[in-house]
């Protein structure tokens, strides 16, 4: 099968974690061990991946600078492609013992510059802070901050991803067999002009969006979105909180799911397998080989699998 695999940030940095390389690249080397499992199994893969904590520090890094030295989040989007996706790619690499080949492609994914989005920031980003050191960095930065978890993080807009226009690039790539690390944190954000050509806006785009997306223009048999939690929840935050195990694009409407993480990851599963995509998966990383035969996760079903995919 081809498979998109979507990394969640917070699956590569885990919540609380330190924010060292040291930490990533240990976080890293497993992913890319659930991954190789994969590759061995005789599945073919593109990999994308998260990047809230990692652009998050990116940007709290650039507050050093003065307002206008500070590097917009399109460029810091960019950055955070390189630098995950290198670790990603190097590990993954020595994982297969470099029988497979493997490349990291920075990937600009359009949207609409008239997104209301740009109004009504969701998604987080950076470190988790307890409420009183958020609401001071807040009003000190000017940021939006939300709940996350149990912490508060900084939120930012999250525009709906539209095209991708490196596309015919990771086709012919996959087309060669080649495993593609890309449209890491959803991509870099840019617009298109009146004139055809592009240019990048303050924002991050959904990850999970912008995995369904490629999911469906490559015609991929499967879609999993890998995170830190094993399934999606029922009455999540509550003592009444149950996974699911197998749910249809319509009966999500009736779980109540926060709308900067476990939403968009949901929205993406369903809306693949409505788009003719044979099954989608949401669980932990670690399981990521379980949630492709059904013993781990929550799934999202579709069309039949040609095993000659």
């Amino acid at each position: 099968m081809l498979v998109v695999v979507a990394l969640g940030g917070n699956a590569l940095l885990q919540r609380g974690e330190p924010m060292t390389a040291e930490t990533q690249r240990d976080n890293v080397r497993r992913a890319a061990a659930s991954l190789a499992e994969m590759v061995r199994a005789g599945h073919r893969l593109v990999v994308t991946h998260g990047n809230g904590p990692q652009i998050g520090l990116l940007a709290l890094q650039g507050a050093a600078y003065r307002p206008d030295e500070a590097y917009p989040l399109d460029v810091l989007g960019a950055e955070t492609e390189g630098m995950v996706g290198y670790l990603i790619e190097q590990e993954l690499e020595n994982a297969l013992d470099h029988a497979v080949p493997v490349v990291t492609l920075l990937t600009q994914v359009v949207v609409d510059s008239k997104d209301t989005a740009f109004a009504n920031p969701t998604k987080p980003v950076g470190p988790t802070y307890e409420e009183k050191e958020a609401r001071r960095l807040a009003a000190a930065r000017g940021w939006r901050i939300a709940p996350d978890g149990t912490g508060w993080r900084r939120i930012v807009s999250s525009p709906l991803p539209l095209e991708i226009p490196d596309m015919r690039v990771i086709k012919l790539l996959v087309e060669r067999e080649v495993i593609v690390i890309c449209a890491g944190g959803g991509g870099i954000p840019v617009v298109k002009l009146e004139d055809g050509s592009l240019v990048g806006v303050e924002a991050v785009i959904d990850k999970d969006r912008a995995s369904g997306l490629l999911a469906e223009q490559l015609k991929a048999d499967a879609l999993l979105l890998l995170t830190d939690v094993d399934a999606v929840y029922r009455q999540w935050g509550t003592p009444q909180a149950s996974p699911v195990q197998a749910i249809s694009p319509d009966e999500t409407e009736l779980l109540d799911l926060p709308v900067g993480s476990m939403g968009p990851k949901v929205e993406a599963a369903s809306r693949f397998v409505q788009a003719g995509g044979a099954v989608a998966g949401i669980g932990l990383l670690a399981d990521a080989a379980k949630i492709l035969d059904g013993t781990a996760g929550t799934l999202f079903l579709g069309r039949k699998v040609d095993d000659g995919a």
